[in-house]
């Protein structure tokens, strides 16, 4: 069984952006108002595989602004340079 997560960036009704995760597997929804919290709950999905993810699907919706779709990048930038980070020092 192939683990998949579908990731789908989405505008609020206020102007704001937010990500739906989704479990392809059994179907949970979750949604997310920021990167920090889309890490936090992606992790404990992930979890109910043992921490297996085979692959996460990416989409933004229609009318997601440029600069909402580059602050999530720069965000998911830094949380994957900590996690690096966090990996060198356990491997020492």
């Amino acid at each position: 069984m192939s683990v998949i997560f579908e990731s789908r960036i989405k505008c609020n009704k206020t102007g704001g952006v937010y990500i739906e995760l989704k479990d392809l597997v059994d179907g949970r929804v979750e949604i997310c108002k920021d990167i920090e919290e889309y890490s936090t709950k992606i992790e404990k999905l992930g979890e109910d595989y043992g921490g297996q993810i085979d692959e996460v699907k990416w989409f933004v919706d229609e009318g997601v602004p440029q600069e909402e779709l580059n602050q999530i990048r720069m965000d998911m930038d830094k949380i994957k340079e900590d996690m690096d980070k966090a990996k060198e020092g356990m491997d020492k």
